[in-house]
């Protein structure tokens, strides 16, 4: 596991878009293609923000890219909760990517649970039967939490699918994610977590007792491909 640790949140996020830059270059002159799932949040945003300029979206072959989500809460598109409208207005509407490249985490008349199971069979559809992310783009919240991976919930035991709906009544709303199997799957992971408000569960997650129950962010394998930007405010 590579654990980096920033002294500026700004050089945070420039190395962030650097590594999907040069992530998704080695992808494409290997395979011809990038097939990425992405987080929602502040620090993505300040990421696909970059990605947008034109410094770095002359770097990268968009459409040779394909984006799924990570998870999603489960509102309209055009709601102000949603992960893909912010993804859209940061980064996707400003880039040539092919739209039919694009697996957005909602659709409207069907239950969040049959979605899950349709969600799973478009990601079969690209990358067939192994499942294996070239990129995910982890966050981590306060209560060491990442994707929709929540503490105390059932979808922490699945090991059968890839894609996952349940009610989180904390919250009072479905959310839909994709599980700790299939994210473990992936070539590269990257996960950002930073401030003093990550600062315990960072530690628990990194240097505690294996307790995913309360650590989710535990269940994910911190293997080759793994790594983790954070700051001093949070490593401490």
């Amino acid at each position: 596991m590579n654990i980096t640790i920033f002294d500026d949140l700004d050089k945070l996020y420039k190395k962030a878009a650097d590594t999907f830059v040069d992530l998704s270059n080695q992808s494409i002159q290997k395979k011809d293609r990038f097939v990425v799932a992405l987080s929602g949040g502040s620090s993505p945003k300040a990421i696909f923000n970059l990605l947008a300029t034109e410094e770095y979206a002359g770097k990268i072959e968009w459409n040779k890219l394909y984006f799924f989500w990570v998870d999603e809460r489960w509102v309209p598109l055009d709601d102000d909760k949603s992960n893909a409208r912010m993804t859209f207005e940061t980064l996707l509407n400003k880039v040539p990517v092919n739209k039919d490249q694009i697996f957005s985490m909602y659709e409207d008349g069907i239950l969040p649970e049959d979605y899950a199971a349709k969600y799973e069979e478009q990601i079969k559809n690209v990358l067939g039967d192994e499942g294996v992310f070239d990129f995910i783009l982890l966050g981590m919240g306060d209560d060491g939490h990442t994707a929709s991976l929540f503490p105390g919930e059932a979808v922490l035991d699945e090991q059968e699918k890839w894609v996952s709906a349940y009610y989180l009544k904390p919250q009072e709303m479905f959310r839909i994610t994709l599980t700790a199997p299939l994210i473990n799957k992936a070539e590269n992971i990257l996960v950002i977590a930073f401030g003093e408000s990550k600062k315990h569960a960072l530690n628990e997650v990194l240097n505690g007792e294996y307790n995913p129950k309360v650590y989710p962010l535990q269940l994910i394998e911190k293997k080759e491909g793994f790594q983790f930007f954070t700051d001093e405010k949070a490593k401490g």
